[in-house]
C-alpha cells in the first residue's frame, strides 16, 4: 500500500509539474519612475516624451511615469535615495555630482550613471523693460528670482554669482521661486529680472513676454569667459531672436546640456528598452517638441556625459555602431 501511495502521489507531482511547467511564463510588470523638472519647462516634457515612448512598448512590460520634481540637483538626489529611477540633469550637475563638487562636495556619487544627452540649455536671463537691466552687472541692486533650491538655475545662477564675487545680499531681493511661479512674478512686478536654464523655444518665457514687456539680457563679459574656459561642461550660446514678442535680435548667453541619468544597480533591460524606445522612434520623438529638432543620435550619446554610461545603454549604442565595442 505504501509502494501504491508514493506512485499516487509522484503521479499527483507529475501531473502539477507539467501544469506548471506548460503555463506561459508571464513577465514581471516593471515602474520606472523619472524625475523632470517645473512643469513650464523641458524637463517636464523630456520625462513625459520618453514615458510616452516607453509605455508604448510591446515587447517590455515597462510602465512609466515622469512627475514633476525640484529640478537637476533634486533629480539626482532622488535617484541616490531610491524615490527616483532615471532622472534629467543638467550636464554640469551631472559632472558635480559623480565628482563630489558643487553641491555635491566631499560626496561623489559614483554609481551616477549616464544614459544620454538632451538639448542645450542656456542661462536665460529676463527682465522687465521699465527695470534698467542692460546687463548682468544692472543686477546689482534689483530683486532678481535666482531659483529654488535644487534646481538647475539656482545651480548655475550660484556660478555666476560666485564668478561675480557675490552673494544674495548684492540683490535688494533673492527671491527664490520655482520655475512654475516666477513668469507671474515678474509680470506682477515681484521681481526685476528672473533666471532660466532652459532649452528654447519655452512656455515660461514666452507667457512673461506676453504679459508684460520684457527683455533677454545678454550674458557675456570677462567673467562669463572665466565660467567657459574653467568648467568643461559650460559652452557659449545663442538664443535666436524672434522667438519671444518684443525680442528680435539674437542674444549671447553660455549654457549646458540636458543630460538623462540613472544609478549603477537600475536594471540593465529596462534601461536598454528605454533607450531603444526613444531611438527606434526617434523621428517621432524629436516631434514632441521644438527644443528636439536637432538633435543627432550619436552626439547624445558621446558627448556632454561626465558620468560612465549604463550598461544598458552602451549595450543598445554598440549594437548602433555609435559607440566602439
Amino acid at each position: 500500500m505504501k509502494r501504491h501511495a508514493f506512485s499516487a502521489a509522484a503521479f499527483s507531482g507529475a501531473l502539477l509539474g507539467a501544469a506548471v511547467f506548460s503555463t506561459p511564463v508571464v513577465a514581471q510588470q516593471q515602474f520606472i519612475t523619472i524625475g523632470t523638472g517645473g512643469q513650464t519647462g523641458v524637463y517636464y516634457v523630456v520625462g513625459q516624451s520618453v514615458c510616452r515612448l516607453v509605455n508604448r512598448l510591446e515587447d517590455a512590460d515597462i510602465k512609466c511615469n515622469a512627475p514633476s520634481t525640484g529640478g537637476s540637483v533634486a533629480n539626482v538626489n532622488g535617484i541616490k535615495s531610491g524615490e527616483l529611477d532615471m532622472g534629467v540633469v543638467q550636464s554640469d550637475v551631472q559632472y558635480q555630482a559623480y565628482n563630489g563638487t558643487g553641491n555635491f562636495e566631499g560626496e561623489p556619487y559614483e554609481d551616477l550613471r549616464a544614459v544620454f544627452r538632451v538639448h542645450g540649455e542656456p542661462l536665460t536671463l529676463l527682465a522687465r523693460a521699465d527695470a534698467g537691466i542692460e546687463s548682468l552687472d544692472d543686477l546689482e541692486g534689483k530683486r532678481v528670482n535666482i531659483g529654488n533650491p535644487g534646481s538647475g538655475q539656482r545651480n548655475t545662477m550660484e556660478v555666476v554669482m560666485d564668478a561675480k564675487g557675490w552673494t544674495e545680499d548684492s540683490f535688494a531681493l533673492a527671491s527664490q521661486l520655482d520655475a512654475a511661479e516666477q513668469a507671474a512674478a515678474l509680470a506682477d512686478n515681484n521681481v526685476d529680472a528672473m533666471v532660466y536654464v532652459v532649452g528654447h523655444p519655452n512656455g515660461s518665457i514666452q507667457e512673461a513676454t506676453t504679459t508684460v514687456d520684457a527683455r533677454l539680457i545678454p550674458l557675456n563679459g570677462e567673467a562669463i569667459d572665466g565660467i567657459v574656459e574653467e568648467h568643461p561642461y559650460y559652452s557659449k550660446s545663442v538664443i535666436p531672436g524672434g522667438l519671444y514678442k518684443g525680442n528680435p535680435d539674437d542674444v549671447e548667453t553660455f549654457g549646458v546640456a540636458a543630460t538623462f541619468v540613472t544609478d549603477a544597480d537600475t536594471d540593465e533591460e529596462v534601461v536598454y528598452q528605454t533607450v531603444k524606445a526613444i531611438f527606434d522612434n526617434f523621428d517621432r520623438f524629436k516631434r514632441l517638441h521644438p527644443a528636439f529638432e536637432n538633435l543627432d543620435p550619436q552626439e547624445m550619446v558621446t558627448s556632454g556625459l561626465s558620468a560612465p554610461l549604463h550598461e544598458g545603454a552602451a549595450r543598445y549604442y554598440r549594437e548602433q555602431g555609435w559607440i566602439d565595442e
